[in-house]
């Protein structure tokens, strides 16, 4: 039945119905869920990778997160479609796509893989920046030689500004890095701010790293604390005063308010940090945080008291208000029950000593054994510690040797004997009683604790010691090899001590042991024969025999075992296993001089400033704020700080400008440059400025520059150009958002042509002298620029490292009117020259003509070059192919044109308009009724919609709630005419008249979806 499901879901997945396949994926991964394995599934899950149902495709990328690494082979085969999902609008396929592809542990794709975190690392979407941190980690295990690039891209992300990323990057760098501690200090301040709002397990690695960049960062705040007076004068005398740096303080500051998280991980994070970084004085804010989360599970319960313990031994003062906190339910686990043990055993002193042995007489009569023999050892450590309750201890002990538990008189023996050590002469009755326990107790380490005691104390006791050295030789054969071991030791210690009773005992004791099974034995017999009996060949040792055997031994010290873990940063697996593990970051010492705090500091290399008003006399008095912040964030900032203001005075401004057009209209047209003519017959028209290899990346920002400096009254060859090689020109959008459309004083000088040249006159003469039809008095105009938008040709990844981008200029191509401009932006992202770059075998569909670009001799490894070639669609938006060829490599490509890149603009009066439109009604008028959003409601912006959707002109036209535009298409010439007709409220109707039908249909719904946005 389990393989005719397998049959079934197969079935399901190779249907054609998405619903089918949506089903299938998730009774699959529900399988996955609950352990079963699915991975003979793995071929029919992979082929619907390309499917269109973003649902089922999020489900097969779960899938093969899964068991991409299993089925290697077969998820290699499907590697071209992972790297298609790098490049889907979806943010969460392109972040599984790149999830599965750093999950396929195969040498061979190192290179794809980086290319694709690189790529990603760049992603708008903050999610896909964070899927990239963690594929690093992946990718430095697979391949450790990449470490270099891998820092690259670490150090561009710690250098985000967004939480979502700030955690998984430091993890990132932990795993890769953690000795770049030079990475961390620009970031240090933004890390700092940041942690607050990090995702829980981002601020536990985050502090866990700040952790130890403090420590090599700032100055001990404790340093004062020396407990060696002179030593504290002299090193005052040459240390300066303490002044904590503000980045320390910074950071204590910023992690207090996490001790109130729901996450016990944040806040065990948050206490080690204040322990190992805060002042004596304020780490006492963390035990209320760390008592709170006993509250907790017992496995949380278990790490807090492990790291509780350590503390307490230091900072004891800190728990002492919580004791009650640590007393044991009866309900608690018994490794619990021992660590609070231990935290109890640390607290006490002399004021809470007697609450505290109160608690251990009640847990001695636990039924849980392991408990009750760890409550012994406390009580013992608490005689050793506190000097005014030894004796008291002692009888306790003494009282708990006539217990029916064996294994509680043995520990109690075991403890008596540590306690005896200190001061033997006084407690000679406490060793008689413990000899007559020799007959009852069967414990091993018991019964060789009083036979140690009895040797060691023989003196004390020189009646009862060779009579338990009889009876023990009589069950010598049968004792354990501890036992046997100290029965040795007391037949020698008694043979030296009183031969005259002991001396054939300790003979036959030895013989006994001669013969024994376990080696230890015998060789602790013979040594001590030789010892301790004096023969021809025992030499000058004998003599010292008494010394060796009867030395005073120092007492055992009881220590807590967490007396020197501190050494291990608190809450590391380290710390809790007592053992350093893989992958830990020892804890840096304090340095002895505080470094330079100067290296956290980050230039600001613009503060953005508000628009202020402009002055009737100073042209460029805010050419200031056009400075460059450096980030997309702070820009952004920027645009929303203008905006504000700018919204309540733009009406005052537009008609200041307009006052000042009147007045000084002499001035401004000397001031201006360029076609006068043009810019005032078409409020639309404008020129580009040069744009750099991002031009997409620099959109906004360029547009906020540009709109201050409009505000400021600059002209417009100062407007601010984003840095970087210039290229050859791609037209943007010049005109000032947020100001309506009018005829500028301010004509942009006249850009340079596609391939160079000044778009000349005689261009635009051919233009109008087209064969296809006569426009009367209409012309054509100069394009239209909206915002261009590029497009993807070649991707970098598909095209190993060299990519493709292309562009419609808007402008008329040099060898042909009828042919579409295509300007294409060639990079180079490879390590070699690349030779030879050439269109080979155009493809095109009947009717369809490809003007190649000239062949591109060599490119130079990081260069782009930008060239132009000529495409005639037939008026059709079916896609281009051909093949684009280096000296090595063929790839296949198509540039698809968007309908309103097929038309060219039109000048044409308002009557010309109506006669032209009279012509084009019935079946070759399309109507469309549109609800515009607020934000698309002013005539600029619905004007600079319309021109980007399409390669339009604007038509003047007298009625104030109507919007005309002309073009024609660039193959047969035929004429497309646009209105749009505002009516009540957000609503709209459009009118697209062509003779051209289905170019009417597509348009138009471009068209809407433009005004949409």
């Amino acid at each position: 039945t389990h393989l005719l499901q397998h049959d079934d879901l197969k079935e399901m997945l190779d249907s054609n119905k998405d619903s089918l396949k949506l089903e299938a994926m998730k009774r699959i991964v529900a399988m996955i869920a609950r352990g079963k394995n699915a991975s003979d599934l793995f071929p029919a899950v992979v082929k619907n990778v390309a499917c269109k149902n973003i649902e089922v495709k999020k489900l097969v990328y779960v899938y093969l997160v899964r068991y991409a690494e299993e089925q290697q082979d077969l998820a290699l085969l499907s590697i071209s479609t992972f790297q298609r999902g790098l490049k889907d609008p979806n943010q969460l396929i392109r972040a599984s796509a790149l999830r599965v592809l750093s999950s396929i542990r195969v040498p061979i794709i190192v290179p794809i893989m980086m290319l694709a975190i690189k790529e990603a690392a760049s992603d708008m979407s903050p999610y896909v920046r964070k899927t990239a941190a963690h594929a690093i980690p992946k990718l430095y295990s697979l391949d450790s030689d990449q470490k270099d690039q891998l820092i690259e891209v670490i150090e561009k992300l710690l250098a985000d500004k967004t939480t979502l990323v700030a955690g998984s990057v430091v993890m990132a760098f932990e795993e890769v890095c953690p000795e770049r501690i030079d990475l961390i200090h620009k970031n240090y301040r933004k890390l700092c701010n940041l942690l607050i709002d990090v995702e829980e397990w981002g601020q536990v690695v985050i502090i866990n790293m700040l952790t130890r960049y403090a420590r090599t960062q700032f100055l001990s705040p404790n340093q004062n604390d020396a407990k060696d007076a002179k030593a504290e004068a002299a090193s005052l005398a040459k240390r300066k005063p303490y002044v904590m740096d503000p980045d320390h303080r910074l950071l204590l500051r910023n992690t207090k308010p996490l001790l109130q998280s729901r996450n016990a991980a944040v806040v065990m994070a948050v206490a080690q940090l204040y322990f190992h970084l805060a002042p004596k004085a304020e780490v006492g804010v963390i035990a209320k945080a760390l008592v709170r989360l006993l509250r907790s599970h017992r496995s949380v319960q278990y790490v807090v008291l492990q790291n509780v313990a350590t503390m307490s031994i230091k900072r004891r003062g800190m728990f002492e208000p919580y004791l009650k906190s640590f007393y044991i339910r009866s309900t608690d686990p018994t490794q619990i029950k021992i660590l609070k043990l231990e935290v109890l055993t640390n607290l006490a002193n002399e004021t809470n000593i007697s609450t505290i042995l109160r608690e251990f007489q009640t847990y001695i009569r636990s039924m849980d054994k392991d408990f009750v023999a760890a409550t012994i050892q406390a009580i013992g450590r608490c005689a050793t510690n506190i000097g005014k309750v030894r004796d008291t201890c002692l009888n306790g002990l003494v009282q708990l040797l006539s217990n029916r538990d064996e294994l509680v008189v043995a520990e109690s023996v075991v403890v008596i004997k540590k306690l005896l050590q200190m001061q033997p002469a006084q407690h000679s009755e406490i060793i008689k009683h413990m000899a007559k326990l020799t007959d009852n107790i069967q414990v091993p380490m018991a019964r060789a604790s009083i036979l140690w005691l009895i040797g060691e104390y023989c003196e004390h006791v020189p009646k009862i010691a060779p009579d338990v050295l009889r009876k023990m030789a009589k069950s010598f054969t049968n004792e354990e090899d501890i036992v046997k071991l100290q029965v040795i030791n007391l037949a020698a210690k008694l043979y030296l001590t009183n031969s005259k009773q002991s001396k054939l005992l300790t003979q036959y004791v030895l013989n006994l042991a001669k013969y024994d099974q376990n080696y230890d034995i015998r060789d602790r017999a013979r040594f001590i024969r030789q010892l301790i009996v004096p023969t021809e060949k025992s030499g000058a040792l004998n003599k010292y025999a008494k010394k060796l055997f009867l030395a005073q031994k120092p007492a055992p010290i009881l220590e807590s075992s967490f007396k020197d873990r501190d050494h291990f940063q608190l809450g590391s697996l380290s710390h809790l296993l007592n053992t350093k593990a893989v992958g830990y970051q020892e804890l840096p010492d304090w340095p002895d001089e505080a470094p330079d705090p100067s290296v956290r500091n980050v230039e600001v290399r613009g503060a953005p400033q508000e628009p202020e008003s402009v002055s009737e006399e100073s042209g460029s008095s805010s050419s200031s704020s056009s400075s460059s912040s450096g980030s997309e964030e702070e820009d952004e900032d920027e645009e929303e700080g203008s905006g504000e203001q700018s919204e309540d005075k733009e009406e005052e401004e537009e008609k200041r400008l307009k006052r000042k057009e009147k007045e000084g209209s002499q001035k401004a047209a000397s001031g201006s440059t360029g076609r006068k003519g043009h810019a005032e017959t078409s409020s639309e028209e404008a020129s580009a400025s040069e744009s750099s290899s991002s031009g997409s990346d620099y959109g906004s920002e360029t547009e906020a520059k540009q709109r201050k400096a409009v505000r400021a009254g600059l002209s417009w060859g100062a407007v601010w150009r984003p840095p970087g090689p210039p290229l050859t020109p791609l037209p943007i959008s010049l005109s000032p958002p947020g100001l309506a459309p009018r005829r500028s004083p301010l004509s942009p000088t006249p850009i340079l042509g596609v391939l160079g040249t000044p778009a000349s006159s005689k261009g635009r003469r051919e233009w109008v002298g087209s064969p296809h039809r006569s426009l009367g008095p209409s012309q054509l105009l100069s394009p239209a620029f909206g915002a261009v938008r590029t497009y993807e040709l070649l991707h970098r990844m598909a095209g190993e490292g060299l990519s493709v981008e292309y562009c419609f200029s808007r402008r008329p191509f040099p060898g042909d009117p009828h042919m579409v401009a295509v300007q294409i932006q060639i990079s180079n992202n490879t390590d070699a020259e690349v030779k030879s770059l050439r269109v080979s075998e155009p493809k095109p569909l009947s009717g369809m003509r490809i003007q190649e670009f000239p062949e591109i001799e060599r490119l130079a490894p990081g260069d782009t070059v930008s060239v132009v070639m000529g495409i005639d669609f037939c008026d059709s938006t079916q896609a281009a192919n051909f093949q684009l060829c280096t000296h090595t490599r063929h790839f296949y490509v198509s540039i698809q044109p968007p309908v309103g890149e097929l038309m060219a603009p039109v000048f044409m009066s308002e009557n010309e308009f109506k006669k032209e439109q009279g012509k084009l009604m019935g079946m070759s008028e399309i109507t469309e009724k549109v609800t515009l959003p607020e934000k698309c409601r002013s005539d600029h912006a619905i004007v600079q919609q319309v021109t980007s959707a399409a390669n339009v002109g604007r038509v003047p036209c007298g009625a104030d709630n109507e919007y005309r535009f002309a073009a024609k298409t660039v193959t047969s010439g035929s004429l497309v005419l646009i209105t749009l007709e505002r009516r009540e409220g957000a609503a709209a109707q459009l009118i697209v008249n062509s003779e051209k039908m289905v170019i009417g249909t597509m348009l138009v719904k471009d068209i809407v979806q433009a005004l949409a946005q």
